[in-house]
């Protein structure tokens, strides 16, 4: 029941005269209810409760309600005041029963809203057994992308856009990228072209290109401006997420019958991204509107409807319902933009000022050349850049400057856009112009709209599954909103190391923006403004020199300073050259650009040392390096400031709620929960009011962003505030809170992303030697220092970080970490350097260092053998340097002299951190070929030949002790006396390489003398220093990095380290660090003679100089560390036995540890404690507990052989105990292991860390429990406490074995382990006959833990018995939740797993009989076949799925209707996927070799399993045994039948975008193939076929049904097939292998088709239920089972009953059954999947299956669900007059006139087309015809559609079927004989939707029809398929530039009759025989009608005579005239003559 109280509305508007009389009306799913009116009322108050019935169906996301408000007119109708719409999503998807609704705001019917509200409330009860939607709560939105539900927020929260701003509300939609593994994968995109309306232009014949990523489909031609498509088209693309969603779907229309010029009509675009962001990912039935690309100021060109979706890995294609699409539903409400969203041109100004700092990116040679004629090298501006702006693939670039590292462009760049625009980024690329090659990308960066641009409705934002959504509306005010707005600001580039080089880079694609920047590039200062409607009259304009100068301020730097103290580097993969770390800001400190400023960024080399176990690490001990460096920024504090408040507060929402989640999952007491919960409502509401953003008045770099940024945050915080006071008062269940707080935690992320962020990262670079290794990029706002508060410094300002370095571009995706780092750094002004102090712990100490050189030549040191290095220089040996020319930076003074200090970290000792340490030298022997061997001239070397001491000579070092006698190495290639031979080839004096045997010609050997030593445990080491040369020297063999102490014989190099401190002059503290500028002044005169200036040579050896800083600690405490390693899951197997031998790396500072390796397991159990005794951890104890190091583990597979390969990594933060009483004993919990950036399993750690006071009285936790000698396991207290509990397994058997080594898997058994307790099923006989195990119940004991988070998983292992007793394992399963099999072991009863069919196939088989009354046979015969006609299967498959006109006459006989289910059975929740029996669980075997696919599936073990505790009491007797009563596991036949109704959405396989379907089906090693039944061009075949087969289960359980497309030349290509398993179907107690009927019929439709009587079933369910049988009583009209009595008549009470029920006794057993919850007539919707895309769906299924075995005896009768046929229809039209028809010619004697004719047609069968006779010479526009034409169709009456046959192309094979609606096109033309005829007008007629024509001419008006923007009333249209004949006058108009004109008005009857009627009164066309029904007599048209050269008689009378009639009379009498005259003049001189004469007289 849906409940709707309407309370009241204000606000009202007035109408003219007085006030409104105000009614609202509620619609729900088109029933209406209204209240009572209110009587002259601006703010009227009903107060009245709506109710409506849901019918069992219950409220699903995309529901919604239309609430209406009209004036109440006594006479006429009502008159809209407002409207609005309210969502209901809330409801349906969450537990609360009622929404109140306030406020609401009220539209009119164009979307604006009224000023109006309204207030209701609106109460749900769910109707009985109905569960909400889980798939709802996750996703937000409606699965199925409901039609209307969408667009909830167009007006809805009462937000009014202020009259300033355009209505730009963008739909706020959250983003649901991040879940997306950032790997290339497959997605499809589906886009389905509907239909066009309103396309401008005359007589056109448009079609639509639909363009994604690089592809293009076009849909078929189509006539007319309302074309219908409906084509869908597929595109399968690979590419990485992220870049797919900045991919574009463009649609463009053309129209195919103009020039390719101008054909183009319109465009839309979006982005992929935002389908992908909306819910379901999906979009549909939305108009978008076209426009066209080139004219900004031109309108709407139309719109076109379309749906998209885009479906990742997993994602369920949505339902498209396919309801009529009627008129009414009108393109405003559904355009592709929130309602009342106008789209209009905007222009994105792009200012783009200047950048700095880009780097060199062309080679010097050209500088080279000018340089040798005189002219200055100047490698710093090898560059020519330019930038270039792309938005919605738009592409504008500034001009290029060239040779310049700082250009000034000062350019705006217009874009001009329709906005709200579905694209969402502007990319910025500054490119390098290069005049030969192609241009090459410096850096690029990206501006998202969505973050410089609020469409204010992101406030209001509801959150999914939000109850408390009330709150959200109320702030309504919608100012918040603005457009794009950007800076003028810095925005930073980022990509591959600044370091140019002439070769290729190998990280250029880092410049383009793909992966992570490694280094900084320049950075570009840009402004982005909207400037809206206005053209822009150039794309790239210069900018005006004010707004150059107002931008000047915004360039005001100020001075930071950088200071990070390097604690600790650990680790390190390997030793190698010596280590330096580079620190750097922008350009600042990176040491290898020669443009600015040295400065001391660089940590002194040191070399690594072992730590003892696995890793490397520097050894700095006391001395930590520190580097300072000054830098010059903007002050964007006020920005950073905000944005580390809201960090701040989120990260302590974070922590709070990750608390609250894991109390939760460890199912803590409901005290415990509120307590937390309580801390983290009040904590949040605390930093909420109290951490205030500061505020932005009067600050520097203020932009106008910033300025909206500070209001949208304010009124955010201020919401969520709101919502945690609702919370705190009102919440009541703690789960249902989680959603709601994590809602405000996305919020607050999203509010703490700063886009005017133009601070550059900090960036750490690891250098060994010079080389660049790794890096990482730390933002610079983590680590600034702020005045503001202390809630906005930065997260690690001035706390130690640990950094995991990385490698740049790093395919290996983090396999290996380069170094781990412990770094403390503060970033802050130079004006507020003092507060530094209060950071820096330790000493700063700073010296000037350079080292002295010296060359052993003939014996004696000195200078002469140094060849190219100077006597001193700097540690690299590089850069010559002298001691007097170092000067103190300004600001600092020396202290004391030079003096020798060698330096400790770079001598590498071999045996420095090794416990154990083997001495080695190798024995040299030579002779001459074939000679006797004698010593070599050196005979002991290292293994590089260099001179060593012998053996005798070596002692063993203080501290350590000799472990054996000097033995020879006999595991090498060797012979058995330990030699190895050699050739060596001078001018060596050593062989190249090595072998084992001796042959004559080898001239030297060789042999590794070996001698183990051990440390002393306790005994300290000789200290160093003594050991070490007394003058300070450190000696090297070559001139390199390895030096040592002790001299050597072979030493030639040798070199020592002097150093001068410095102190501050005038300062105290540590910051005066931050006055070292510049290089320590460097030896200039002895270049300065040799050639150039001396500012060159300075530039070449700067910054080798700066001064080193370092830190000292005077004390270091000393820590003990506990680390617990208990176990393990889901690990990845890396060997080849589906297994790995894990074991783990435990690192912490620098010391590390491994546990032992556990062997063939993913889910090991180390149960280990790992004890670092002394930890030495220099600084505060304090500072350490707040933010200790953390503990990493690295997880190995040992291999034999090989290296050992790694598993994954995990960390995890140890508990830091200052003080013994602190007794909190650690917890273990579960960390995520992570390999190659992807989850790799989880292991379960927990570790503590004590600080052992100076004594040696610290209380150290008890020793924990030894097992073996060495190792410890976890202690009581920290371990899981356990509990005896029973597990039992149902092994029933194993399916699909694939073959194990190229043998088939013939006689397995199964080995179930779990918490080191394992059980054996006995071994399969033959797999092939039975493949179900014999003893099918084991039972383990096992100690699990009580808490189900710390349960080890059950593993499955099978075992193949193989040949010579190999028992190889031939897959495996890992089951890691045991939650869902637990069980109370004394709740069994009704569940015995025992399904009725399986019972009685062990019971003997009973011989059915089907009485039926012969004599009531025959009467009933007639009758039926007159039903087949009106009713088939077709009908019931309608009228169950609501297609109520689809099957008229079956819903009135009250017959059976079935489930569709729109997914497939097994998904189905109350049918438990139909494992209740047993399930299945894949068996994978072998390696993850690929990273991204899963190992292999070799077969299916088929069991269940039970959990329960047992009583720890022996004497307790167990609980009863679970699984018993099991069915016989033997084989048996089955007769399967397999109905296919129908395909949707199939994937096309053929080049026109469609498919020609047909069914493959298999089963076991039977298989059918329907190729000749298939179904030509479609992807929505309607199949309607049966297939009948027989097989033995459970060895064929797998039926596959594919579906191919027919090909008739290539291979037939497979779509994608569907597997049922047929087993469990079978086995399943819902009985799925024969759905329960309706009702019990023994004849028509629906004949009952299962082989059982629902008696006999009933039977069945009573005994495995355990229940007595059930009774049937007064001839079986009553029943009583289970306890309960059914009464017939009870339940047949509103039922028809027809002719062809059964018996009673039957019709009430099946009644009682249908209530059991078992399976019942159903039609499943199974996804189809093909290899091709294994993880998308290929398209869907309908169909179902039925299951017999044969040993019950026959099954009842098939159905028959052949498709239905279309029907022949005939429209008849008569044209009877045309009147005020366009005049179009002008006839000889000047008369305006037309030849009329009229020319019609149905859209689809143009090939028919009929015209009139001409009406010649209308001289009026009047026509007269009396013409027929006659049009036949074949139609659909169900679907209201035409089905139109004919072939596409004539080489087509078949012809192609289209469902059309049905129309008629009417034309008026002018008819010319020498010419092309002329178009004057046409009239499109729906047939269904006819426009009601006038009765008269002249009330017939281009306002009869309708224009799209005004919905059509309802009483305008008729269909005529139900009023069958119309007759009346209708108009006919073209548009002429955009507007209708009339072209003529046409009468028409129009009638539409059947086959059997056109047989009945047949009607030929025109006036032909037969002509009757009317007969059409010839028309009568005035005698002017003809045509001139066919009837000249009739021209003259008509034409002639009327026209010239007093001319012709005229002429006559004028030639009578002057004929008389003529005669007059040629008798007068005759007579005259004769009267003077008179002859005679």
């Amino acid at each position: 029941m849906l409940r709707v109280a309407v309370e009241s509305a204000a606000g009202l508007p007035k109408k003219k005269l007085g006030s409104p009389d105000p009614i609202a009306s509620v619609v729900f799913k088109d029933e209406k209810k209204k209240t009572k009116p209110v009587s002259s009322e601006l703010n009227p108050v009903w107060n009245e409760t709506l109710e409506f019935d849901l019918k069992g169906v219950p409220l699903d996301s995309s529901s919604y309600i239309d609430v209406i408000v009209k004036d109440y007119e006594t006479l006429g109708k009502d008159k809209l005041i407002g409207s609005a719409k309210v969502s209901l999503k809330d409801l349906a998807i969450s537990q609360v029963k009622s929404l109140p609704v306030k406020n609401l705001a009220l539209v009119d019917e164009n979307g604006k809203s009224i000023g109006a509200t309204i207030s209701m409330t609106i109460g749900y009860e769910p109707p009985a057994g109905a569960v909400t939607n889980p798939q709802d709560q996750q996703d937000g939105g409606n699965t199925a992308g409901g039609e209307e539900g969408d667009v909830t927020d167009g007006g809805g929260q009462g937000a009014v856009t202020s009259p300033g701003e355009p209505g730009h509300k963008i739909r706020s939609r959250t983003r649901k990228r991040h879940i997306l593994a950032n790997k290339p994968q497959d997605f499809q995109i589906r886009v389905r072209v509907i239909e066009g309306r309103q396309l401008p232009g005359n007589n056109i014949k448009p079609v639509v290109k639909v363009h994604v990523c690089g592809e293009t489909h076009r849909t078929r031609i189509r006539k007319g401006n309302n074309p219908y498509f409906d084509e869908i088209f597929f595109f399968n693309v690979n590419m990485l997420p992220s870049e797919l969603f900045d991919e574009v779907v463009s649609f463009r229309v053309y129209n195919s019958n103009s020039f390719r010029a101008d054909c183009l009509m319109g465009e839309f675009k979006l982005d992929i991204g935002y389908i992908y962001d909306e819910p379901a990912h999906c979009i549909m039935k939305k108009w978008i509107l076209l426009n066209d690309p080139d004219d900004s100021s031109s309108g709407a060109k139309g719109y076109l409807k379309v749906s998209m979706f885009v479906l990742g890995t997993g994602d369920e294609p949505p339902v498209e319902r396919k309801e009529q699409d009627n008129d009414k539903d009108d393109v405003e409400s559904n355009l592709l933009l929130p309602a009342g969203v106008a789209l209009r041109w905007v222009t994105l100004k792009l200012k783009v000022f200047r950048a700095e700092d880009v780097p060199q990116m062309d080679d010097s040679i050209t500088q080279t050349l000018k340089e040798a004629f005189g002219g200055q090298e100047n490698k710093k501006n090898l560059v020519d850049p330019y930038v270039e702006a792309w938005f919605a693939g738009k592409k504008l670039c500034t001009q290029i400057i060239e040779k310049n590292a700082n250009p000034e462009w000062n350019q705006q760049l217009n874009l001009k856009v329709k906005f709200p625009s579905m694209c969402e980024r502007i990319k910025l690329t500054v490119f390098d112009w290069d005049r030969l090659s192609g241009n090459d990308a410096i850096g690029t960066t990206y501006l998202d709209l969505t973050k410089i641009a609020s469409s204010g409705g992101e406030i209001e934002e509801d959150h999914p599954g939000d109850e408390f959504s009330t709150y959200k509306g109320e702030t309504g005010n919608s100012e918040i909103g603005f457009l794009p707005t950007f800076g003028p600001c810095y925005i930073n580039l980022y990509g591959s190391p600044r370091e140019f080089s002439a070769l290729s880079d190998p990280y250029e694609d880092l410049n383009l923006g793909k992966g992570e920047g490694a280094a900084y590039r320049g950075r570009i200062l840009v402004e982005l403004s909207t400037k809206l409607d206005g053209k822009a009259d150039k794309s790239v304009e210069e900018i005006p020199s004010d707004d150059i100068l107002v931008v000047q301020k915004y360039q005001r730097r100020r001075k930071y300073c950088l200071c990070a103290v390097f604690h600790s580097a650990t680790m390190i993969q390997e030793p190698g050259e010596p280590i330096q770390f580079e620190v750097s800001i922008g350009n600042y400190g990176n040491k290898m650009d020669l443009t600015c400023k040295p400065l001391a960024s660089t940590t002194q080399y040191s070399c690594a040392v072992f730590d003892g176990n696995n890793y490397y690490y520097l050894p700095w001990a006391d001395t930590k390096p520190v580097i300072a460096i000054t830098s010059f920024w903007e002050d964007i504090s006020h920005r950073l400031d905000s944005l580390n408040t809201i960090l701040y507060i989120s990260n302590r929402l974070q922590t709070n709620l990750s608390a609250l989640k894991s109390a939760v999952q460890s199912k803590a007491t409901d005290a415990r929960l509120v307590e937390i919960w309580l801390k983290l409502i009040n904590q949040l509401m605390e930093d909420i009011s109290s951490f205030r953003i500061p505020d932005m008045e009067g600050k520097p770099n203020l932009t106008a962003l910033d300025i909206q940024q500070k209001m949208l945050r304010d009124s955010a915080l201020e919401n969520i505030m709101k919502g945690a006071k609702h919370l705190f008062e009102e919440a009541t269940d703690v789960n249902k809170c989680l959603s709601v707080i994590e809602g405000w935690l996305d919020k607050l992320k999203q509010l703490a992303e700063e886009p005017q962020n133009s601070m550059p990262d900090v960036i750490i670079w690891m250098l060994r030697g010079e080389k660049r290794v790794a890096y990482t990029r730390i933002p610079a706002h983590q680590v600034l220092y702020s005045s503001y508060s202390e809630q906005a410094c930065g997260q690690y300002c001035g706390k130690t970080k640990t950094v995991f370095m990385k490698y740049p571009m790093d395919n290996k995706k983090g396999l290996k970490i380069p170094v781990q780092l412990r770094v403390n750094m503060w970033l802050g002004l130079a004006t507020e350097e003092k507060k530094f102090n209060h950071y820096a712990e330790g000493i700063f100490n700073v010296f000037a260092e350079l080292y002295e050189n010296q060359a052993q030549v003939l014996g004696k040191w000195g200078t002469t053998g140094l060849l190219n290095r100077s006597k001193f220089s700097d540690v690299t040996g590089k850069v010559k340097l002298k001691q007097e020319y170092f000067l103190p930076p300004v600001g600092w003074e020396w202290e004391g002299d030079w003096r020798v200090d060698p330096e400790k970290t770079l001598l590498t000792e071999a045996d420095a951190g090794h416990t154990e340490f083997v001495d080695e030298v190798y024995e040299n022997e030579t002779r001459l070929p074939g000679g006797e061997w004698k010593l070599a001239a050196e005979p002991y070397t290292d293994v590089n030949g260099e001179k060593v001491q012998g053996p005798a000579e070596i002692e063993c070092p203080p501290g350590w002790k000799w472990e054996d006698i000097w033995t020879f190495d006999g595991n090498r290639a060797v012979d058995e006396k330990g030699w190895e031979y050699g050739v060596t080839i001078p001018p060596d004096d050593k062989p190249k390489s090595w072998v084992a045997a001796e042959k004559m010609y080898h001239v030297h050997r060789r042999k590794r003398m070996i001698r183990p030593r051990k440390r002393i445990p306790g005994a300290k080491t000789a200290e160093k220093k003594d050991t070490g040369d007394a003058e300070g020297w450190e000696y090297s063999s070559l001139i390199g990095w390895k030096f040592h102490r002790k001299q050597r014989s072979s030493d030639t190099f040798r070199r020592r380290r002097w150093r001068r401190k410095m102190t501050p002059a005038d300062r105290v503290g540590a910051s005066a660090i931050f006055k070292l500028e510049g290089a320590l002044g460097v030896d200039m005169e002895s270049k300065g003679d040799e050639k150039g200036t001396k500012a060159e040579t300075s530039v070449k050896q700067f910054g080798a100089n700066t001064p080193t800083v370092s830190c000292t600690f005077d004390q270091s405490n000393t820590y003990h560390l506990r680390v617990y390693v208990y176990q393990a899951r889901n690990l990845t197997a890396l060997d080849k036995d589906s297994f790995s031998d894990p074991y783990v790396h435990v690192s912490f500072l620098h010391h590390s540890q491994t546990t032992e390796t556990i062997r063939s397991t993913l889910n090991p159990t180390w149960d280990q404690t790992l004890i670092f005794k002394n930890v030495e951890i220099y600084g505060d104890p304090q500072s350490l507990a707040q933010n200790p190091p953390i503990v990493v583990m690295e997880i190995f597979d040992s291999d034999q052989v090989g290296k050992d390969e790694m598993l994954g990594r995990s960390t995890c933060v140890p508990i830091v105990k200052l003080t013994s009483g602190m007794d909190a004993s650690p917890k273990l919990l579960w960390e995520p292991v992570t390999h190659k950036n992807g989850p790799a399993g989880e292991i379960l750690v927990a570790a503590e860390l004590i600080l052992k006071t100076k004594g040696n009285d610290t209380e150290l936790p008890l020793i924990p429990p030894k097992r073996g000698e060495k190792l410890y396991m976890v202690p009581q207290g920290v371990r899981p406490v356990v509990q005896l509990t029973a597990i039992e397994v149902l092994a029933w058997g194993l399916r699909n074995m694939k073959t194990y080594q190229l043998a088939p898997v013939t006689s397995p058994s199964l080995v179930v382990e779990c918490g080191g307790e394992r059980a054996q099923t006995a071994v399969i006989k033959n797999m092939k006959k039975c493949p179900n195990f014999a003893g099918n119940v084991l039972l383990l004991k096992v100690l699990l833990p009580k808490e189900e988070m710390y349960t080890p998983p059950i593993v499955l292992k099978v075992i193949d018995h193989r040949p010579f007793g190999r028992k190889p394992v031939v897959g495996q399963c890992t089951i890691n939740f045991l939650e869902e099999f637990r069980c109370d072991p004394y709740a069994t009863g009704a569940e015995v797993a025992m399904s009725s069919k399986v019972a009685l196939m062990a019971a003997s088989p009973r011989d059915l009989h089907v009485n039926i009354d012969d004599g009531r046979q025959h009467l009933l015969e007639a009758q039926r076949e007159k039903e087949k006609e009106t009713v088939d299967w077709w009908s019931k498959f309608y009228a169950s799925v609501g297609e109520s006109e689809r099957c008229r006459p079956y819903l009135d006989k009250g017959y059976d209707t079935l489930e569709v289910y729109d997914h497939e059975l097994e998904s189905a929740k109350e049918f438990m996927g139909l494992t209740d029996f047993c399930s299945t669980f894949k068996l994978q075997c072998g390696k993850n070799e690929s990273d991204d696919d899963d190992p292999a599936v070799v077969g299916e073990f088929k069991g269940s399993f039970k959990v329960y505790p047992l009583p720890d009491d022996p004497g307790v007797p167990p609980p009863p045994q679970q699984f018993r009563e099991l069915p016989d596991s033997v084989s048996q036949e089955c007769v399967v039948r397999i109905y296919v109704v129908q395909a949707i959405d199939l994937q096309p396989k053929d080049n026109n975008g469609k498919c020609d379907p047909y069914i493959k089906i298999s089963l076991g090693k039977k298989s059918i193939d329907d190729r000749d039944n298939y179904v030509p061009y479609t992807l929505n075949p309607v199949f309607g076929r049966m297939f009948e087969l027989t097989c033995f289960l459970p060895q064929d359980k797998d039926l596959k049904i594919a579906i191919y497309d027919f090909d008739l030349l290539s291979r037939d290509e497979k779509v994608g097939e569907t597997v049922i398993d047929l087993e469990n179907r079978l086995l399943s107690r819902f009985g799925s292998y024969c759905g329960l009927a309706q009702t019990y019929c023994i004849s028509g439709p629906n004949h009952w088709r299962d082989q059982l009587n629902p008696s006999k079933i009933l039977e069945q369910l009573a005994r495995w239920k355990g229940l007595s049988p059930p009774r049937s009583e007064d001839n079986g009209n009553t029943l009583s089972f289970g306890g309960r009595l059914y009464c017939l008549s009870d339940l047949e009470a509103n039922k028809e009953i027809h002719e062809h029920l059964g018996p009673p006794s039957e019709r009430i057993a099946l009644h009682v059954l249908r209530t059991q919850g078992l399976v019942l007539e159903h039609v499943e919707t199974r996804t189809l999947y093909s290899s091709f895309q294994p993880t998308l769906p290929q398209g869907k299924l309908q169909m179902w299956v039925d299951i017999f075995p044969k040993s019950l005896g026959p099954p009842g009768p098939p159905f028959d669900i052949s498709p239905r046929k279309a029907k022949k229809y005939f429209l008849r039209v008569i044209v009877w007059n045309t009147t005020d028809v366009v005049l179009d010619e002008t006839s000889i004697t000047g008369e305006n006139m037309s030849d009329i004719y009229v020319k019609g047609w149905m859209p689809g069968m143009e090939e028919d087309k009929q015209k009139t006779d001409v009406h010649y010479r209308s001289l009026d526009g009047d026509g007269n015809f009396s013409w027929r034409f006659v049009f036949g169709f074949e139609y659909l009456p169900a679907e209201q559609l035409c089905l139109v046959s004919k072939k596409e192309h004539f080489w087509s094979l078949d012809k192609s079927e289209f469902r059309i609606p049905p129309k008629l096109i009417v034309q008026i033309w002018d008819n010319d004989k020498f010419s092309l005829d002329d178009y004057l007008g046409a009239i499109e007629l729906d047939l269904h939707h006819v426009i009601n024509p006038s009765k008269t001419p002249e009330k017939c008006s281009l306002s009869m029809v309708p224009d799209g923007t005004t919905p059509p009333k309802s009483d305008q249209l008729k269909s005529l398929f139900d009023q069958k004949a119309v007759r009346g006058w209708w108009p006919c108009y073209m548009d002429k530039d955009g507007k209708r004109e009339l072209g003529g008005k046409v009468e028409l009857t129009l009638e539409i009759v059947n086959e059997k009627e056109a047989d009945e009164r047949p009607a030929g066309k025109g006036r032909d025989e037969p002509n009757m029904n009317p007969k059409l007599d010839p028309p009568k048209r005035p005698d002017t009608s003809f045509f001139w050269f066919t009837n000249p008689c009739k021209t003259c009378r008509f034409i002639v005579w009327r026209r010239f009639k007093w001319l012709f009379i005229g002429l006559v009498v004028l030639i009578l005239v002057l004929l008389f005259i003529g005669i007059l003049l040629y008798s007068l001189p005759n007579y005259i003559s004769m009267k003077i004469v008179k002859p005679f007289n």
